[in-house]
């Protein structure tokens, strides 16, 4: 586990937040640098007239942003231990495996592949799921099938403006929250760097996008949100809090849970892309692109509500919480599969 900084409420909160507004910062600075740089090459996402519809080229290269941020703010800011640097290096793998993925294309189990290489990285640098009652080859079995999950999910869903990284910042919010409850003062200080990096992005890929984060930058999102969730302890109070970490990036996951479910409803392979999205019905239905992403930020603050509440209440109200979210997501489910996509 990564070990507490030894520090007081005051003096870790100002640690969060001069490391916060400092990755914000960067990140605002350094974003239309890296987007004169990928138009120059041009390194741009082009419209296709099928899931690409914006109206003329957009720069790649957001997540190569998000990252330099990430790293510049914790290198002014914080102390790096070993299982941090473990973390760092799954992190770059993954970034660098996006980048070639953004520059050339890159066959799904080709990516599969490099994603598992960086997963093993975090393993052997200790980050895993750690439940007493789950034997260490189940968890190591399950911390890959995670990762793996929460990585492709962020993937999936950086499909319209702003989408990604607003959700991410919501996700690294709420986890930062969790890890106060947990005094890890030091998984805390990663998650307000990365939030202030996703924010200072975000000015710029909201709607309309000037820039995308890409392959390099959703894969590293869903990397660095999935680990962190796991360095976290939930179960003080109830075991049923272990699902907390789900329903943090929730939004994501039932995304990418709805397209497989569909696709495979369809006949259609599950890595073939499809306007199946959550966030694609919705505009289909009648919201704007801004409504849609919002609508997306408050579904995954109010899926962090309810994760932290699981973390707090006795077995009982654990229980009642996750009954209500079970039960909406299926009603959420089966009202979307019924709007029409015109297929």
């Amino acid at each position: 586990m990564i070990e507490g900084l030894a520090a007081g409420p005051l003096a870790r909160g100002v640690t969060y937040l001069v490391t916060f507004s400092v990755a914000l910062v960067i990140a605002s600075v350094l974003t239309p640098r890296v987007r004169e740089a990928a138009i120059r090459f041009g390194i741009v996402d082009r419209p296709d007239g099928n899931l690409k519809r914006h109206r003329e080229p957009v720069a790649y290269l957001g997540g190569l942003s998000i990252y330099l941020s990430f790293l510049l703010a914790l290198s002014l800011t914080f102390s790096f231990s070993e299982q941090v640097l473990g973390l760092l290096l799954a992190g770059s793998l993954i970034v660098l495996l996006g980048l070639i993925d953004d520059l050339g294309q890159l066959t799904p189990w080709t990516k599969l592949a490099g994603q598992t290489v960086a997963v093993l990285v975090l393993l052997k640098s200790g980050i895993y799921i750690q439940l007493t009652w789950l034997p260490w080859a189940a968890s190591l079995a399950l911390s890959v099938v995670w990762m793996l999950g929460v990585i492709n999910a962020f993937n999936l869903i950086d499909i319209m403006d702003g989408l990604s990284a607003g959700t991410a910042t919501v996700a690294a919010m709420t986890l930062l929250v969790v890890a106060e409850l947990n005094a890890n003062a030091l998984a805390a200080v990663l998650l307000a760097a990365l939030a202030g990096s996703c924010l200072g992005f975000l000015r710029y890929n909201f709607e309309p996008a000037k820039i995308y984060m890409g392959d390099s930058g959703s894969q590293f999102l869903g990397l660095l949100l999935g680990a962190l969730a796991m360095e976290l302890a939930y179960t003080e109070r109830n075991p049923l809090a272990a699902v907390a970490p789900g329903l943090i990036l929730g939004v994501p996951l039932f995304d990418m849970l709805f397209v497989m479910y569909i696709r495979q409803r369809r006949g259609l392979p599950l890595m073939l892309g499809s306007p199946d999205h959550v966030a694609l019905r919705l505009r289909r239905w009648r919201l704007s692109t801004r409504q849609t992403v919002v609508v997306s930020y408050a579904a995954t603050a109010v899926l962090g509500v309810a994760a932290v509440a699981m973390t707090l209440l006795p077995s009982r109200g654990a229980q009642f919480v996750l009954a209500a979210v079970l039960v909406l997501g299926l009603a959420a489910a089966a009202w979307l599969k019924r709007i029409d996509m015109g297929l």
